[in-house]
């Protein structure tokens, strides 16, 4: 059978985490919590599900989990919606992702991505019959120039996928950024779609500049987020989409015939989660921030080049000064006869990325991080 996606074969997260548990490594590779999700959270799934909530919900989600997001919305950006017409809950940001590109590309369609990113983005704007075109950033700063995107934009453009704080660069987007974007948006008729699953991790008291703070560009956009990062329960795949009503409308009709509606249960929990502890959110970036240093201050005494972790719970090593191997080669070695599992930065480029960058994942316990990085240490 000819495959409709020829270029893609297994994830770079799946064969890494198969290394690490074949050779008994540290796993730093994939981006999921070594740590359990909140008590209350748990009790309240199970209290829920043993009275009875386990039937569909409505498609765009649980009344009071659209309201409470919308709260949330409120209380950390500003920003007032309508909870029931705006916020679709959806199987994981993944999923919110992909209906939100098939809601707006269309056949020969452009869609500008930056490299490094996100693997889901190319795969869906393809199978939606459109066409990626991508921008690289480059270590150590993985600085937008707004310039050459522009030069990028074509009759065809019709949308531009931003990711903040960005997976793997752990780098955030800044007031100039959003300026020039919007400026795009307006100037092209562009629509955004903005991957902000990292939202509530960010550090040294940035803050998140979320679309949802421009009343202006949220108009042109779909907002993904992300529960499973901010509850520490990414095997619930739980995630949602904010977007104006014409935008969700649209997104609604696909996203009913792709998971109809969401795991039930799950989202009474996670509703009584936001009404009844919203320091977990507050909580949520000083608590990644001290593993973030912890790791770092484990590393100093490394051969690696530290690269600045501004959010999400991720750290870029540069490992110029360690090996001339190119990065896959080099997670390959460092899983095999060191032990401890990477991911290699080029992965996520479309065309050949040169760098010799690895990224690690922090949202390991303090006991893993410090034996992964004593074994770093070593070469």
């Amino acid at each position: 059978m000819e495959s409709k996606l020829p270029s893609v074969g297994t994830s770079i997260f799946s064969k890494m985490t198969g290394l690490a548990n074949a050779h008994n490594a540290l796993n730093l590779s994939q981006g999921f919590p070594e740590f359990d999700a909140p008590d209350r959270l748990k009790s309240a799934l199970s209290d829920y599900t043993a009275a009875g909530h386990n039937q569909y919900a409505p498609s765009p989600g649980v009344a009071s989990l659209q309201q409470e997001v919308a709260a949330l919305i409120a209380r950390k950006y500003d920003q007032v919606i309508d909870a029931q017409a705006q916020v679709t809950v959806t199987a994981g940001a993944t999923e919110a992702l992909f209906v939100a590109i098939q809601s707006l590309v269309r056949e020969g369609d452009e869609v500008i991505v930056f490299d490094p990113a996100y693997d889901s983005y190319r795969p869906a704007v393809e199978l939606a019959g459109g066409k990626t075109i991508h921008i690289p950033l480059y270590a150590p700063d993985y600085l937008i120039n707004w310039q050459d995107v522009s030069d990028k934009v074509t009759a065809k453009t019709r949308a531009i996928i931003i990711n903040t704080p960005h997976n793997p660069s752990a780098k955030m987007l800044k007031q100039a950024d959003f300026k020039a974007l919007k400026a795009l948006v307006e100037e092209h008729d562009l629509y955004v779609i903005s991957d902000e699953v990292y939202e509530h991790i960010t550090f040294d008291e940035q803050p998140h500049l979320s679309v949802l703070r421009d009343a202006a560009l949220l108009q042109r956009s779909f907002v993904v987020s992300s529960f499973g990062k901010t509850f520490h329960c990414t095997g619930w795949k739980m995630g949602y989409c904010v977007a104006p009503p014409v935008l969700a409308e649209e997104f609604r009709k696909i996203h009913q015939f792709v998971n109809f509606s969401s795991f039930t249960p799950a989202q009474l929990a996670l509703a009584d989660m936001l009404k009844y502890e919203p320091n977990h959110v507050d909580e949520l970036a000083p608590f990644y921030q001290q593993k973030r240093d912890q790791l770092v201050a484990a590393l100093k005494s490394s051969r690696f080049k530290i690269l600045p972790s501004e959010g999400t719970y991720f750290l870029l090593l540069d490992y110029s000064a360690i090996s001339t191997l190119n990065d896959v080669e080099f997670c390959q070695q460092l899983v095999e006869e060191h032990g401890v599992a990477a991911i290699p930065l080029s992965v996520f480029y479309a065309s050949p990325c040169e760098e010799r960058v690895i990224r690690l994942c922090f949202a390991k316990e303090s006991a893993t991080l410090i034996a992964a990085a004593e074994k770093l240490c070593r070469l």
